[in-house]
């Protein structure tokens, strides 16, 4: 078990450093040429992607599991729900419960 977390984590830290390298280098291709932005060393690139992630995703689990969930729930009420039921909530979902 402990030789599974430790590739994991090793995993994780590779593809980190990876996401880190394609971002500089899509960065040092499309940008200078098509805004004229200056070039980005590694650690900058780095560093934008800390910065995306804390101003468009936080670091807690948004998602992932719980956007499953979600689904999942809607999926078992929808099969309880009689004919009636899902003809009224189709009717309020499509024109806005007007009819």
């Amino acid at each position: 078990m402990r030789r599974f977390h430790f590739f994991g984590v090793i995993f994780i830290i590779a593809a980190i450093a990876a996401f880190a390298a394609v971002t500089m280098l899509l960065w040092n291709w499309l940008m200078p040429a098509i805004f004229g932005l200056p070039l980005l060393t590694y650690w900058q690139a780095a560093g934008i992607l800390v910065l995306a992630r804390l101003l468009f995703g936080g670091f807690g689990h948004h998602g992932g599991h719980h956007g499953l969930n979600r689904g999942h729930k809607f999926r078992e009420k929808w099969q309880n729900m009689s004919e009636e039921e899902r003809k009224a909530f189709m009717e309020a979902k499509w024109h806005g419960g007007s009819k």
